[in-house]
């Protein structure tokens, strides 16, 4: 019988792989570096195959065949956890460890209604969680580091499964001098004359606020001010409120209170279609995905907050107007 590499020695060499430094792949899998080397070395022996080029000195620099190696035993482990996986789901439905990342302008808004819900409906459900932009929770989705995600659709995540959940509009966020201001409800048109303020790049809330505006990535109105972009939707609120332009923000960040205490009024925008849609994503084939795509249901009535999916009423644009510090007085707020 041919001897098979172990599933450790398959997590060395992917490590290795990702961070291309001895060190920061040891600490990646919990080992120190003499043993990940030493696991490598074994590895190489084992296939009688070389991994790694020698003649590089320290860098970390694969062979052909290291490469070709790395692509495999990446199918290898996902193969190995599906076993797992499936064994989890024969359990109990929802049961045991799920890694779930979620996107920074979802994660702190939803997570507070959603966690306390799950806990509720699926007892042995044990996550773990990890925020970060969509790409990288895509790759470490496909790299078998995640699970689960909750993100943002649509988005570029080829080769992952996707599941719509429900739509999250956006509102216009201005400062209480602005004319604009003065409106119940602000059409797309009226937007394509302002300068929106945006996050930086790989945000995915960046694109989407450019499409929901019919903006093209580039297009004028959509640049950052003075070469300025935000890294998160609590900046571009405080932006927005020292006068620097407008923005858009998800009607969930404002139900959960991002634009407390600053000085922004929120209005409904209409045409076209200015929402994003929140959803889940998968690596297709997983055992578990009866599992996750009964957290939907969960996931929707946390972001709703139990309310309806609509849109906001004019009653509800002013609520969220007066906890942004909304004042009745136009010219007492406007810059010099």
């Amino acid at each position: 019988m041919v001897p098979l590499p172990t599933p450790q020695q398959l997590r060395y060499l992917l490590a290795l792989a990702e961070y291309q430094h001895f060190g920061k792949a040891a600490a990646e899998c919990a080992v120190t570096q003499s043993t990940l080397s030493a696991g490598i070395l074994a590895l190489e022996r084992q296939l009688d195959v070389g991994v790694l080029d020698r003649s590089a000195g320290k860098r970390v620099v694969f062979t052909p065949a290291g490469r070709e190696l790395v692509v495999r035993a990446r199918d290898a482990l996902a193969a190995l956890e599906s076993v797992v996986e499936a064994a989890d789901a024969a359990r109990a439905p929802m049961s045991g460890p799920v890694r779930l990342g979620v996107i920074p302008t979802i994660g702190s808004f939803l997570l507070p209604q959603l966690m306390p819900a799950l806990r509720a409906a699926f007892p042995r459900l044990r996550l773990f969680l990890r925020e970060d932009t969509t790409p990288r929770l895509i790759e470490q989705l496909h790299a078998n580091r995640l699970d689960l995600v909750i993100l943002a659709l649509p988005c570029a995540c080829a080769g992952a499964e996707t599941l719509p959940v429900l739509r999250d509009p956006f509102l216009a966020a201005l400062p209480p001098w602005h004319p604009l201001a003065g409106r119940d409800e602000i059409s797309v048109q009226a937007l394509a004359a302002e300068r929106l303020l945006l996050l930086e790049e790989g945000h995915c809330m960046r694109d989407h606020a450019l499409s929901a505006c019919g903006f093209a990535r580039g297009d004028g109105p959509a640049e950052p001010v003075d070469g300025f972009a935000a890294t998160s939707l609590h900046t571009l609120v405080h932006m927005v409120a020292g006068g620097l332009g407008i923005t858009l923000i998800p009607r969930l960040a404002a139900q959960a209170g991002l634009t407390a205490g600053a000085d922004v009024v929120l209005r409904p925008i209409v045409g076209a279609n200015a929402s994003r849609t929140i959803g889940l994503a998968w690596r297709p084939n997983t055992p578990r995905a009866a599992d996750y795509r009964a957290l939907a249901p969960i996931l929707g009535e946390a972001a709703q907050g139990r309310r309806g999916s609509g849109d906001l009423t004019t009653a509800e644009a002013e609520h969220y107007g007066a906890e942004g510090g909304r004042h009745d007085s136009d010219d007492q707020h406007k810059p010099a």
